[in-house]
Parts: C-alpha cells; structure tokens; sequence
C-alpha cells in the first residue's frame, strides 16, 4: 500500500456511497463507529428491513463490477467488497440473517451492547440515550417478526441457544436489569423509556420461551454446507475442512508437549496444573478487586505500548490512548470496541467479570492485554482508521474479518514472546494455555459441525455435548462458568471461534512467504506496517494484496 495521499476514485466512490447507505439503515453499526449524527432509531431487522441491505449490497456489487479500478489500492478494495459482499448476499439467500439467535453475536446481545458506546457525560448525552433507548422495542418487534419467518422456513437455532438468550433477554428486563439500572437516577424521560425498553426485552424473553424454544432443533451441528459458508464468512478465505481439523489435533499435541516443557521449568515436572496452582499462589501474580485489576490491565498496557512503539512497530499517535475498563455485564468474556472516526472516543479493553470473581492471575492475562490492545487489536484496528489518506471510509470503518483481526490478534500474542516482552515462564505458560484454548476450539468447532470423529481420548466415534465439553475442559482450565459460555458460543456461531487460530496460521504463513520472496531485504517491522496498512480484509485478499 503506499504511505503518501491519493486522490479518490470512481472506486471510492462506490464505497463510500455503499457505507453511507449502510449507516442509515444500520443505526447500531453507526453508533459503533461513533459517526456523527447517526441515523434514528436501532435499524430494522424485520424481513422487510434484512432485504433493504441486500438490496443494498446487490447494487453496490453491480457497480463496482462496472466501475474500473485505477490503481492497486482501487484493485484491493474491489476485492474486499466483492468477497464481503457476496457473501453477505448469500448468507441472506440462505436465510441465515433471518434466524440470527446465538449466545454472543446476535440482536439479543447487539441492542444491548451499544449502549455501552454513548456518552453518558452531559444532559444532551442522556437525551441521545434517551431517544435509543425508546426505539429498543420497534427493533425488538422486527427482530421476532424475522426470527418467525425463519422458523416458518424450517431455520430456528439449537435448543441450547434459545434457552440462554431467552434467558439473557429476561434478565435484561428484570427489575435489577439492565434497562432498568441503566438509567435509574437519570429523569423521568430516561426511566420511561428503559422501561420500555425492558418490556420489549420480557416480550421478547417471553416469545422465544413459548413460541420459538418449541420449534428449536436438540441437535447444535449446522452441518457442512452450511459451516462452509460461514468458515468462509469469517476466516475470509476457503479452508480444506478435513484437512484443517487433522491440524488442530497435531496443534493440539503440539502445544500440549510445549506447556508441559515450560511448566518442568516452574515446578520441575511436567504436571501444567501444579505450575498453575504455584502460579495462583504467588502474591506477586495476583491483583484482588476488579477496580485494582482494570488498573493493572490500564498500566501493562500502557507500558507495552511504550516499549514497542518506534522500535517494533510504527504505531500511529492517536492509537497510543487505549482505555481499560470493566464492562457492565458478567459474562466473563473480554472484548475490544474501536475509536471513533475522530478518536475522541478511544478504542477500549472491556473485561466482563464473572458474578463473584474477585481475584484475578496476571500471569494468565498478560497475552490478553497483548490481544486486545497493542499489538493485537489496537494497533490493527487503529492504524487502519488513521490512514485516511489512502484508504476509503468502507475500508477503513466497515470492513472486519474475524480470520484477519482476530488471526492478528493471537499472531500478536506469540509475537510478544519472540520479541521478549512475556514476563517470566508463567506468562508464556498463559500465552500457550490461550493458544491451546484456540487450537482446541478449531477441533471441537470443525468436528461437532461437520460430523468429523472425535477424538480418542474423549472415546472417539461420533461428537456429543458431553464429549465436547470433556474435550474443552482438557484444552483450557478456565472456569467451569465460563467454558460452558464458550461451549454455546461455538455450538451457535459456526465457524467463528476457529478463525483465531486458523487466521494465526495464514498470518504466520503469509509472513514467511513474504520473507522468503524478498530474502536479505525483508524487515519484520516494515512487513507488520504493510499488512496492517490494507486494513481488516478477508486473508485470501490480503495475500494477493501482499504477493501479487
């Protein structure tokens, strides 16, 4: 990609014009963005509202199929539009966007989710999170008449997923929910329409209990054909299923055999759980309190960011502000949330602590600090949003890929220890026990939805919940609460957890390949630059972006 401005093309064009007509009938995407002056409302995700975006989509492919590409980075973006959109396209023809129920990445959680990204400092704020939070029930609506026209066409998710989001939308909409607690305290206005708000989260509560969890499947595999849409979906390249599943198992062992070397060197034997139970025992590696660990993520990250800027990585000046926090939910995952356009809202670490957790090991989190912040997500999704003299708004803002970020993010991870920056034999312990986690997901994720054998230590023949909860807890000594979190995660959003370690394994792959084309000449920190200078695309594009 070049460095220096360009002057914008037909291309441009196209996907600014696609973006900005996806800002209005997305409202939430917007308002995740931090535009200025979004669209009203939460968008509509009714049958009627899912078909005006691939509308949308469909016309926006036409025209850049019309539309010549004057230069490499027009040639990239038709690339990244074409495959991004195309799938979307058939995900829809599908009928995957009407049934979109699973525990992590579905209305359920989205409408709720945003408003942890506005402003809650001023009275205007407050009216803005007013005005959102009264539109909750018109999305609600439109979401249900949607999910009711999957179920009509045969498509309703797993058993296992309805029961937790209905059991997620009720507790939104108790007393002491969100809706309500939320805005307590902040004007009649503001309580009314929360409470609004937690009436439609009751309906919908109430709909997916006695209408949809009826009509829900008990089995939780998607099968093939459809796992090879969504793998496509989110690694952003065609993976030989078969062959990535014999992989992960070798990865598997692989891993296993390296945590059991660190682990001789804490304890003197090869026992990991004995090394993590000295780890856990050490006060040195243990912060007590939720505030006191925000500021211990707040401090490692800031310290990172320092450290590696200008000698390992160029990192842009508005990318060096990152924000810790503990968010308002308790379902134990961690997650990022970008800046804004202007980056006056800065990117964010959230850390959603488990009901009743009060201790946490750093020598476990350090890599997740890496992860989500720099040199994992920050960093890449930051210096892709500063490059506006290079990159349209759609490149920069729209475009995600969870096998180039999140790949990124765990490529990051073991970046850190070849770079020397994992503080001791404990924190590689906890960077190859997340690793593990990864490579254990691509297993149990490939095989449970495509009917592939488990494996024999969880007795082999055909994947059940049992086997695959044995299988995970051999993989990850995580809470119980939160592995039965990532356990429905995987069973309800096919395709996804495996980009991680999958996109590792492209990332990894793409560098080496570029290293041996260019020998003598090929600098790490510059490769780094150039990647993450395309922007968040789907992995086969960025390798013809960066071997052509």
């Amino acid at each position: 990609m070049p460095s220096m401005e360009r002057t914008p093309t037909a291309v441009d064009a196209v996907a600014e014009a696609h973006l900005e007509t996806v800002l209005r009938l997305q409202p939430t995407f917007a308002l995740s963005l931090g535009v200025p002056d979004p669209a009203p409302g939460l968008g509509d995700r009714s049958p009627a509202g899912l078909a005006e975006v691939a509308a949308a989509n469909r016309a926006t492919l036409a025209a850049l199929a019309a539309t010549p590409a004057v230069d490499d980075v027009d040639r990239v973006t038709v690339a990244a539009m074409t495959d991004r959109l195309g799938l979307e396209v058939a995900l829809h023809e599908a009928g995957e966007d009407l049934g979109d129920l699973n525990v992590i990445a579905s209305p359920v959680q989205d409408l709720r989710m945003v408003f942890d990204l506005l402003p809650t400092d001023t009275g205007d704020d407050w009216q803005v999170v007013t005005d959102r939070l009264a539109a909750v029930p018109a999305a609600v609506a439109g979401y249900v008449e949607s999910l009711r026209a999957a179920a009509a066409a045969g498509r309703v998710a797993a058993v296992r997923q309805v029961e937790a989001c209905l059991a997620e939308a009720g507790a939104n909409a108790a007393p002491d929910g969100f809706f309500t607690t939320f805005p307590a305290g902040r004007g009649p206005a503001a309580e009314a329409a929360g409470a609004l708000a937690a009436r439609a989260y009751a309906e919908l509560a109430g709909f997916l209990r006695t209408e949809l969890l009826p009509q829900a499947p008990a089995v939780d595999a998607v099968g093939r054909d459809r796992y090879a849409l969504w793998s496509r979906h989110h690694v952003g390249a065609a993976i030989d299923l078969d062959e990535t599943y014999a992989w992960g198992l070798e990865e598997v062992a692989r891993l296993r055999a390296e945590m059991a070397g660190v682990a001789h060197g804490i304890t003197g034997s090869g026992d990991v759980a004995a090394a993590a139970a000295a780890l856990d025992a050490d006060p040195a590696l243990v912060v007590e309190g939720a505030a006191n660990f925000r500021d211990w993520m707040q401090d490692r990250s800031d310290a990172t960011t320092e450290a590696l800027r200008g000698v390992h990585f160029d990192i842009p000046p508005e990318v060096l502000r990152l924000e810790c926090r503990i968010a308002p939910t308790t379902s134990g995952g961690i997650y990022y949330t970008g800046p804004s356009e202007d980056f006056s809202r800065p990117g964010r670490m959230w850390w959603a602590v488990p009901p009743g957790q009060t201790t946490f090991s750093t020598w476990r989190e350090a890599t997740t600090v890496h992860h989500e912040g720099v040199p994992g997500h920050h960093l890449q999704i930051g210096q892709t949003a500063v490059n506006s003299g290079v990159l349209n708004r759609w490149r920069r803002q729209a475009c995600w890929i969870s096998g180039h970020g999140e790949g990124w993010a765990l490529y990051a991870e073991r970046l850190m220890q070849d770079l020397g920056f994992l503080r001791g034999p404990g924190e590689v312990l906890g960077m190859l026990d997340g690793q593990l986690l990864r490579a254990g997901r691509v297993v149990l994720d490939v095989g449970v939805h495509c009917g592939l054998p488990a494996p024999a230590e969880v007795g082999g023949g055909a994947w059940t919940y049992e086997k695959a909860w044995a299988y995970l807890t051999s993989v990850s000594g995580n809470h119980p609460d939160v592995l039965r979190f990532e356990l429905d995660r995987y069973l309800g959003w096919p395709g996804q957890a495996p980009s991680y370690k999958v996109g590792e394994r492209l990332w990894s792959a793409l560098r080496d390949d570029v290293a041996a084309r260019e020998g003598a000449s090929f600098d790490l920190r510059s490769f780094h630059r150039r990647a993450l200078d395309v922007g968040s695309v789907g992995l086969d594009v960025l390798r013809s972006a960066l071997l052509p």
